[in-house]
């Protein structure tokens, strides 16, 4: 009597056994589909770099910055404690590619750069003594469409690639403090301000380095071209913004 009761326990005990192992899910290395870096064609970029605007020697003859090198010191003096190079400054964004082919890629990108500069009459006081001083700030949101050709491929140890496209570039400059009227070199508080929007091309070289399936890590060089203008209508000194320049980036990447 208990040896058929311990047999048919035992059968019931291992028929749950046989269900659960039945029921129970596969494991996840069998469920799981592997994906290498040739089969993760979506990729989230990230980039913090440093954009540098265009020098003097080539910058668009009606550009602002341009006229307040030569025009803020004195109309006679080109000398100005005003410097292009010190609108140089940190941006950041982020870039969404998609693989087309091994060796192709398209991408759309945002990114923000934003600077002040501080600036002064050189050679003009108040009646006081004290400077006359301007506060002068440039911000440029650029949104660009771009094309990648990849030489190696997407599989390579390193992935060098070389690129362009077109940007919309979103801007805004102002200028706010004491001026002087050089007409009776009367001195007068006031604030210009102007913005919009530019069209123009992107060229982009870069280098990455591919850290597992998953994240790479690189530097990508970019030139942009682009002109801003309607300032005088806003009382500028000049027509146009010059807002091209070149940023050196550096990247990390999620691919999916």
């Amino acid at each position: 009597m208990m040896t058929r009761q311990w047999r048919n326990g035992l059968r019931v005990v291992l028929g749950m056994i046989l269900a659960t192992a039945v029921m129970s899910p596969a494991p996840a290395s069998a469920q799981v589909v592997q994906v290498g870096r040739g089969d993760a064609r979506h990729t989230i970029n990230f980039n913090l770099g440093y954009f540098a605007l265009r020098g003097e020697d080539s910058r668009d003859e009606d550009d602002v910055l341009l006229a307040n090198v030569f025009d803020l010191a004195s109309q006679d003096n080109p000398f100005d404690p005003l410097d292009i190079g010190e609108f140089n400054g940190f941006t950041f964004g982020g870039e969404y590619t998609f693989a087309i082919t091994n060796y192709l890629e398209v991408g759309a990108g945002i990114g923000f750069y934003q600077k002040d500069v501080d600036t002064l009459y050189r050679d003009f006081e108040d009646s006081d003594g004290t400077q006359i001083e301007q506060e002068l700030k440039l911000r440029i949101v650029p949104m660009t469409a771009t094309i990648r050709f990849l030489p190696l491929g997407r599989e390579a140890a390193v992935e060098p690639y070389i690129g362009a496209g077109i940007g919309i570039f979103n801007w805004r400059y102002s200028e706010v403090g004491e001026f002087v009227d050089f007409s009776d070199d009367s001195i007068f508080l006031n604030r210009y301000t102007a913005d919009g929007n530019a069209v123009g091309p992107v060229i982009l070289a870069g280098l990455r380095a591919p850290i597992g399936d998953a994240w790479t890590i690189g530097g990508e060089f970019r030139w942009q071209s682009a002109t801003g203008d309607g300032l005088l209508d806003e009382g500028f000194l000049a027509e146009k913004i010059d807002l091209g320049g070149w940023t050196t980036n550096f990247t990390f990447g999620v691919r999916f």
